[in-house]
């Protein structure tokens, strides 16, 4: 597997940064990852930590060094986050819950597959093609009314999340075949909210992710001005083996199969270190299993 990464994340106009983002691979899978905290409620970085760290602890111990079944990993590593969040909010005894987007993808056997939650956005460019892009999870991207009672409400606010009281919704796509030179950027906000689609596919392949993001952060700070968000980036180029040239690409057909290279530290969050220990993970995942199987039982 060989691949381009570049990831960055700038604060604009806000008093604290709340993104996080990272990647992570073994010799033959690579997970990708980026969440925003949500600004108006408590701790919003916490939780987009809390979302990245849960996700990659689950991607270690399951890729050996592929995952059995990648959807299945993105839609239990998604919930298991929600739960880890809420987890925290309960030990902590807050009144109100951290709150964070999230949208992650994994290449894997010459594909990529992926998953979001909210409004942070993964784009696919091929050649100078915007092939695809997530649908941010607001009534303004579904084109939806709010419901009734809520005609009022922006319709930019997301209707779902991690870390709320109801269950999150996600959309999956993939898994998509890969071809030489696709690239692939997870961003917050930040980034789309001043820079539209097409500009953002046409810098992205004009030159290489290590060029082209910078580039593009610093575009979409400079058009936001002072009250512009923070903008994070995490961008991909795909490369296949006879065309692999890159000084800073990253091959991974050296590694062992138990060997687990990531960029997502564990930070240093009061009361998470020890809900993020193997136990805390195998009982998200096994409740989460459970609830898929009780819901099959009463579909049957």
């Amino acid at each position: 597997m060989k691949f381009s990464v570049f990831q960055i994340s700038r604060r604009g106009g806000r008093q604290k940064n709340e993104d996080r983002m990272g990647y992570c691979y073994t010799r033959e899978a690579g997970l990708f990852v980026l969440a925003d905290g949500m600004g108006g409620h408590p701790e919003g970085e916490v939780a987009a930590q809390i979302a990245l760290q849960t996700v990659s602890a689950m991607f270690q111990r399951q890729a050996k060094p592929v995952l059995k079944d990648v959807q299945e990993f993105l839609s239990s590593a998604l919930l298991a986050a929600h739960h880890q969040i809420l987890r925290y909010a309960t030990d902590k005894a807050m009144l109100d819950s951290p709150r964070t987007t999230l949208v992650v993808a994994v290449l894997q056997g010459g594909s990529a597959t992926w998953i979001h939650c909210g409004d942070s956005r993964l784009y696919m460019v091929r050649g100078t093609e915007l092939l695809t892009r997530t649908r941010d999870h607001s009534y303004l991207e579904l084109r939806n009314a709010p419901p009734p009672g809520l005609e009022r409400i922006n319709r930019n606010v997301l209707f779902t999340c991690l870390g709320s009281p109801t269950k999150p919704i996600y959309d999956m796509t993939g898994p998509v075949p890969l071809e030489q030179g696709d690239r692939i950027l997870l961003c917050s906000d930040g980034l789309w909210g001043s820079v539209d689609d097409v500009e953002i596919a046409r810098q992205l392949v004009r030159l290489p992710v290590s060029e082209s993001v910078p580039e593009l952060v610093e575009d979409a700070l400079r058009k936001a001005g002072a009250s512009s968000d923070n903008v994070t980036v995490v961008a991909l180029e795909w490369e296949t083996p006879d065309a692999f040239e890159s000084t800073q690409g990253v091959s991974t057909d050296s590694l062992h199969d138990d060997i687990f290279a990531s960029t997502i530290q564990a930070g240093p969050i009061d009361g998470l270190v020890d809900d993020l220990d193997d136990e805390a993970i195998e009982r998200s995942i096994a409740e989460i299993n459970e609830a898929i199987r009780r819901s099959a039982a009463r579909k049957a």
